[in-house]
C-alpha cells in the first residue's frame, strides 16, 4: 500500500484539493442535518396534533352527542390522519417537502378535501429542499470535476509528464489510482454524515447499503467522463470547460427538457380542478329535488332503498347523500388524474435509465419513500378511512338511530402504514450499469496518455 501514502502526499500538498473535501464534507453534513431535523419536526407536528385531536374529540363528544343527532356528529367531528416519515426519509424528502403529510377529514365528499391544500404554485418546489439527494445530484460531480479535471494537464503543464510515462508502474495504473483516491474520498465525505445520520435515525441496513450503492455509482458515472475528459490531450482550462458542459446538461438542461416533453406528451390536470369539480356537482345539489337526489343515491347504494322517506324540510342523510354523489360525479376524473401521474412516474423511472441524476433521484425518493407512489398511498389510506367512516355513520343517518356518547367512541380511527419501503432494484441496476460502462470507458481512455 506504499502507493496509497505516496499518492495521499502528493493529494495532502494542494491546499485546494483539500478545502474542496472540507467542504464536501461540511456540506453533505448540514444536508444530513436538514434532512433529520426536518424529519423530527414532522414526526413532532404529528405527535402534538395526535394529542389535540384526543383533546378536540372529547370536546366534541360532549357537544354533538347531547341530541343523540348522528348528523351533527358527522359534519363537525374532524378525524386525523397522518403519513408518518421513514427512517430514510432524511435523504431524500422529495414530495413530503410540497404534499401534506398531515390531514384532517370529515364524514362529507372527500376530493375536495384532498385537494384543498394544493393552492401553492408547484414550479417554485421544483429546486427541492436542500437534503443529501440535493448535495449528490447536483454538488458531488462539481467537486469531483474540480478534483480531476487536471490530472494529466497539469503534469504536462509543469514538465513532469514524460519522467511520469517513463516511470515503471506509469500508465493506465497511474491515473486510475489518483482518479480512484480523489473518488474514493469523495465517497468518504459524502457517506460518513449518511452513516451517522442513518445510525441516529434507525435506518435499517438494506436502505444504507442502497444509498451508498446509489452513492457509489453515480461517483463512478462522473469519475469515468472526467478521466475521458481529463486524459486528453487539452489544457486544464478546456478540460474544466467541457466537463463544466456536461454537468450542466446532464443535471439541469436535459432533465428539464425531459420533463417539459414529458408533461406535453402526458398532460395531469391539477388536484385543485377535481376539487373545484366536485364542489360545483356538490353545490349543485342544493338546487334539485331532494327526491331526484335520493333516486340516483340509491342506484348505487341500494341497500338504503327502503328506508324511511325524506320529511320535508331539511334532512341530513339527503346531505350526505348528495355529498358522496359528488365523489362519485367525479370517479372517472379522478381515475384518469391518477393514471395520468403514475404514467409519468413510469417514465420518469425509464428516464433515469438514460440520465444517472434522474436515476439517483429516483432511487434515493423510492427507498425514502418520500416519491409520489408514497404519496398515492397516502391517499389510498385517506380514502379507505373514509368509506369506513361513511359506512359507521349511515345506519344512524338512514335508520334514524339514536346517536349517543358510546356512539361517538367507537368511530373507526385512522391507522398509519406499516408496509415496509421498496427497494428500488431497477434503478440501482441501471446506476450501476452506466457506473460500470463509465468507468471501462475512463479506464481505457487513461492507457492512451501521451507526453505530447
Amino acid at each position: 500500500m506504499s502507493w496509497l501514502a505516496h499518492e495521499w502526499r502528493l493529494l495532502a500538498r494542494s491546499r485546494l484539493a483539500l478545502i474542496a473535501l472540507a467542504l464536501l464534507l461540511v456540506l453533505s453534513t448540514l444536508a444530513v442535518l436538514s434532512g433529520t431535523r426536518e424529519v423530527a419536526r414532522q414526526q413532532q407536528t404529528i405527535e402534538r396534533l395526535a394529542g389535540l385531536q384526543q383533546h378536540d374529540l372529547a370536546a366534541q363528544a360532549r357537544q354533538y352527542t347531547r341530541g343523540g343527532d348522528a348528523g351533527s356528529a358527522a359534519y363537525y367531528t374532524f378525524h386525523s390522519t397522518w403519513d408518518a416519515p421513514s427512517p430514510t426519509a432524511f435523504l431524500a424528502l422529495g414530495l413530503r417537502d410540497a404534499a401534506p403529510y398531515v390531514l384532517r377529514v370529515r364524514a362529507l365528499a372527500l376530493q375536495a378535501q384532498l385537494h384543498e391544500g394544493e393552492s401553492f404554485n408547484s414550479e417554485l418546489a421544483v429546486a427541492g429542499r436542500f437534503d443529501f439527494a440535493f448535495v449528490l445530484v447536483y454538488l458531488a460531480p462539481l467537486f469531483l470535476i474540480a478534483l480531476l479535471y487536471d490530472l494529466v494537464s497539469g503534469e504536462r503543464r509543469s514538465g513532469r509528464l514524460g519522467t511520469l510515462l517513463a516511470m515503471p508502474g506509469a500508465g493506465r495504473c497511474l491515473w486510475l489510482r489518483r482518479a480512484g483516491l480523489r473518488a474514493a474520498l469523495v465517497f468518504a465525505c459524502l457517506v460518513l454524515p449518511v452513516l451517522a445520520g442513518g445510525l441516529r435515525s434507525g435506518t435499517t441496513m438494506t436502505a444504507l447499503t442502497t444509498a451508498l450503492l446509489v452513492t457509489a455509482a453515480y461517483l463512478a458515472v462522473w469519475s469515468g467522463l472526467a478521466l475521458i475528459v481529463a486524459t486528453r490531450s487539452a489544457s486544464s482550462a478546456a478540460n474544466a470547460t467541457a466537463l463544466m458542459g456536461c454537468w450542466a446538461v446532464l443535471t439541469l438542461v436535459l432533465p428539464t427538457i425531459a420533463n417539459a416533453a414529458l408533461a406535453r406528451a402526458v398532460p395531469v390536470h391539477q388536484g385543485v380542478e377535481l376539487m373545484l369539480a366536485q364542489r360545483q356537482a356538490v353545490h349543485g345539489a342544493w338546487d334539485l329535488p331532494p327526491g331526484d337526489t335520493m333516486e340516483k343515491f340509491f342506484r348505487t347504494h341500494p341497500e338504503w332503498k327502503h328506508t324511511a322517506p325524506l320529511p320535508s324540510g331539511f334532512h341530513w342523510k339527503w346531505y350526505f347523500a348528495f355529498q358522496q354523489l359528488g365523489d362519485e360525479s367525479v370517479a372517472p376524473q379522478v381515475a384518469a388524474y391518477r393514471e395520468g401521474l403514475l404514467a409519468r412516474q413510469e417514465w420518469t423511472a425509464r428516464l433515469g435509465w438514460l440520465l444517472p441524476s434522474v436515476g439517483v433521484q429516483a432511487a434515493l425518493h423510492r427507498q425514502a419513500d418520500t416519491d409520489l407512489q408514497a404519496q398515492l398511498a397516502y391517499q389510498d389510506r385517506i380514502a379507505d378511512f373514509h368509506a369506513r367512516l361513511r359506512a359507521y355513520y349511515y345506519p344512524y343517518l338512514f335508520n334514524e338511530v339514536r346517536f349517543g356518547a358510546g356512539d361517538f367512541a367507537a368511530q373507526p380511527r385512522f391507522s398509519p402504514s406499516s408496509r415496509p419501503a421498496q427497494t428500488p432494484m431497477g434503478q440501482s441496476l441501471a446506476l450501476v450499469l452506466i457506473g460500470v460502462v463509465a468507468l471501462v470507458s475512463g479506464a481505457a481512455a487513461a492507457g492512451r496518455v501521451r507526453s505530447m
